[in-house]
């Protein structure tokens, strides 16, 4: 399983996005791989959720095939892992 970290340069806020998104597997126990991504390269990334910014999510959302989710604050883990948690939940990995 892979999920991207994207931001509207895929460099700066999706690096720290894919820290807690990793920070939130390791807790949850479940493997799966992190990148990031730009917004443009992201949607033709294989991968089985996009995590980013409420701002871009409807960008990401049209036209893309896998579920978009949004986190308000990067750094706040429990944040992140609850967003985290509820992909696999749909998934059904939980």
């Amino acid at each position: 399983m892979k999920v991207l970290a994207v931001c509207g340069f895929g460099c700066g806020s999706s690096m720290i996005l894919k820290m807690s998104i990793d920070k939130a597997i390791s807790e949850l126990g479940v493997s799966c791989e992190t990148d990031i991504a730009d917004v443009s390269s992201a949607k033709g990334t294989p991968c089985d959720a996009i995590f980013t910014s409420a701002e871009l999510k409807d960008t990401l959302s049209s036209g893309s095939k896998v579920p978009v989710y949004a986190v308000k604050k990067y750094l706040d883990i429990t944040e992140v892992k609850s967003v985290v948690e509820q992909f696999f939940k749909d998934k059904k990995v939980l």
